[in-house]
């Protein structure tokens, strides 16, 4: 813990990505759990482990901020589920981290904390929404982070900043909120979930064990297995370069191309193809969205959220026409349409490996420059974005570098086989190598 402590002392002054320190209770656990190292107690999966807690997320004795300064004295009363179960399995929280107002951007920039900077290049973004961790992560500051993902806030961060993150499958990981004014409208019940980050592959697998028990404040979760049937093998692997054809970046196709080879010669067997309807699943996920946003989200944002946040919101509400009730109800229905597809497509491919973003990380303002970047930024998100439409399971691992910039790639699995992802996701780690954690670069 004096370890993390000393590392946030060092290098969170240069990229911005840790808000708040725990260091009474930090140190108070600490000792706690030598003590029952020394007397022989029967330990935790975690016993002693440092976690960051994005600043979104309930953690008892420090404010759920949600990046902005009217929430900066909002005290929660529980710890949400998955940080109360983490600690049950003996880890400690560590520290808060960064993000950006109401977790609605890519780029991590909060109007009480200010921006978080991109370890490898503070040009470029480090992602978001849940760009502190990652930065957190990607410097030594902590081992495990815990951010959410409604729109590939943890897989985005991840990829941008060269670590490792898991979007579970929706109803997995229990979720709730004791300060919640009121029920989140449904695009966020359906679409947003809690996931851990790290920089191991199996240290993502350990966090999920720790954090997928139930708790009654969540009904949406699920008493599923974390371990599904054995797969036929060997396991088919469907390989997406360009979803949707909609344009990629070489340096993104490169690095899926790098993991088809090492998942092929690791004993999977990998075709190119394309999933089903991944143009009408970003448009169906933006309806959605958009409608969801203007009849219960805007009043909030025009209240607290910064100048900025609230340009990329307006961006974002201009490229979808208002929504009416029979058009909201039909794009409710199309999801179904789609999610159908997309189970049936994965009876023949278990596995989907592809982009996470078509595009390496945007220059720090593109999301707010104007209409058309933030429709570019959407197109650069689609398959991450079919994800979170879909409620499914995916994993974020990096696969190298190229001009100086992180690749990454997702690993996209059925309902409730994160077990498949991260098995296909320690294949390509292990051939990948790490390249975290580092040294801020100037």
């Amino acid at each position: 813990m004096q370890a993390h402590i000393g590392r946030i002392a060092a290098v969170n002054g240069e990229v911005n990505a840790v808000t708040a320190v725990l260091h009474e209770q930090a140190l108070h656990a600490a000792e706690a759990a030598d003590r029952a190292c020394a007397r022989g107690d029967a330990l935790g999966p975690l016993h002693g482990v440092p976690f960051t807690v994005k600043e979104n997320i309930d953690l008892v004795g420090s404010p759920t901020t949600s990046g902005v300064l009217a929430l900066r004295d909002a005290m929660p009363s529980l710890d949400a589920p998955h940080v109360a179960q983490l600690k049950q399995a003996g880890g400690i929280a560590l520290a808060r981290t960064n993000l950006s107002d109401f977790g609605f951007r890519w780029q991590t920039d909060s109007s009480l904390r200010g921006a978080s900077r991109n370890p490898w290049d503070a040009s470029r973004t480090p992602g978001g929404s849940s760009g502190g961790d990652a930065v957190a992560l990607a410097t030594g500051m902590t081992p495990l982070g815990l951010g959410n993902d409604f729109g590939g806030s943890l897989r985005y961060p991840a990829q941008c900043c060269g670590v490792a993150a898991l979007r579970p499958t929706l109803g997995r990981v229990a979720r709730a909120s004791a300060l919640a004014p009121a029920e989140f409208p449904i695009s966020f019940q359906l679409f947003s979930v809690q996931g851990p980050m790290a920089r191991h592959v199996r240290d993502l697998r350990l966090a999920l064990a720790a954090m997928s028990g139930a708790d009654a404040r969540d009904p949406w979760w699920v008493p599923a297995p974390l371990t599904g049937p054995e797969p036929t093998r060997p396991i088919r692997v469907a390989i997406c370069i360009d979803p949707g054809r909609g344009g990629v970046h070489r340096q993104v196709a490169a690095g899926v191309r790098k993991a088809a080879l090492w998942l092929a010669a690791a004993g999977y067997v990998v075709e190119e193809v394309d999933p089903p309807a991944v143009a009408e699943a970003l448009d169906t996920y933006m309806q959605i969205v958009a409608a969801d946003v203007r009849t219960m989200l805007l009043p909030a944002v025009a209240a607290m959220a910064s100048a900025d946040t609230q340009t990329f919101v307006d961006y974002f509400l201009r490229l979808v026409p208002e929504s009416t009730v029979p058009g909201y109800v039909a794009a409710l229905a199309r999801r179904n349409r789609i999610a159908r597809s997309w189970a049936e497509f994965m009876r023949e491919y278990p596995l989907l490996l592809g982009p996470v973003a078509t595009e390496p990380p945007f220059p720090v303002g593109f999301d707010v420059s104007g209409q058309g970047a933030v429709r570019e930024l959407m197109q650069t998100m689609r398959l991450s974005i079919s994800v979170n439409l879909l409620g499914l399971p995916a994993v974020a691992v990096p696969v190298g570098l190229e001009e100086g910039l992180p690749q990454g790639v997702q690993l996209i699995g059925a309902r409730y086989r994160e077990d498949l992802c991260l098995d296909a996701a320690e294949c390509i780690e292990q051939r990948a190598g790490m390249i975290t954690p580092i040294d801020p670069k100037s």
